[in-house]
């Protein structure tokens, strides 16, 4: 037990500032990625071969790779094309913390566009023959009734992606960022203590795990509390 307070009292500012770096990647990654999921997901429903195609493509190649081989792409990739190195974008896109972002945000959507594809489906028939009847337009349909009730219904699917994500994050170590997973393996080669070291990693990664489940069971209960209404 010593050897834990030990490294929690040395390393404690290294552990808390990967840990904001990890929340900081979990939560612009998880808002870009669902907002990035709907258009993926209507492209997917899309009458469109073209889309539809486009689309599908998009969502088996980033299901269907690593995610390490993902992030070593953007990283190490992107800086072998002249038009990017060349771009006005580059100083950001050399960046590790910019390119981790992307990948995923790439990524989750990939994934999140089928969970918000299978939503959209499971809208009751009912609800939209009736907004239909009331006179909305396809737009205002997609906007007022289907996609609010796709994103009720997806919630408990949506936070499993995210705790996904959380600890997806923990491969950005791999491009020199100081996330949560950096900083144990930095705490780790100076301390010779691994096991203890990680497992206070660990612990860390299984608070916010709870954290984003509190979470999301209450966004549960705000946006179905219909449901418990009518019980």
């Amino acid at each position: 037990m010593q050897a834990y307070v030990d490294i929690l009292t040395e390393y404690w500012p290294d552990f808390l500032s990967g840990t904001w770096l990890t929340i900081q990647l979990v939560a612009i990654s998880a808002v870009l990625g669902v907002m990035l999921a709907v258009p993926v997901a209507l492209a997917r429903l899309s009458r469109n071969p073209l889309l539809r195609w486009l689309a599908t493509a998009y969502s088996l190649f980033f299901r269907g790779t690593p995610l390490l081989v993902q992030i070593f792409l953007v990283y190490f990739g992107l800086g072998q094309f002249g038009i990017v190195r060349d771009s006005f974008l580059w100083p950001l896109l050399r960046e590790a913390y910019v390119c981790a972002l992307i990948t995923f945000v790439l990524n989750t959507a990939a994934y999140s566009g089928e969970i918000v594809r299978g939503g959209i489906l499971a809208v009751p028939r009912g609800e939209v023959e009736a907004a239909k009847a009331c006179g909305m337009s396809a737009f205002q349909t997609y906007r007022l009734v289907i996609l609010p009730r796709a994103f009720s219904i997806i919630l408990p699917a949506y936070s499993n992606e995210v705790i996904i994500l959380l600890k997806g994050t923990s491969l950005a170590s791999t491009i020199t960022l100081m996330e949560l997973m950096g900083q144990a393996q930095f705490a780790a080669s100076n301390t010779y203590q691994p096991i203890q070291v990680f497992v206070i990693a660990g612990a860390i990664y299984y608070v916010l795990t709870l954290i984003i489940t509190r979470i999301f069971r209450w966004l549960e209960g705000r946006y179905n509390r219909h449901i418990a209404l009518a019980r």
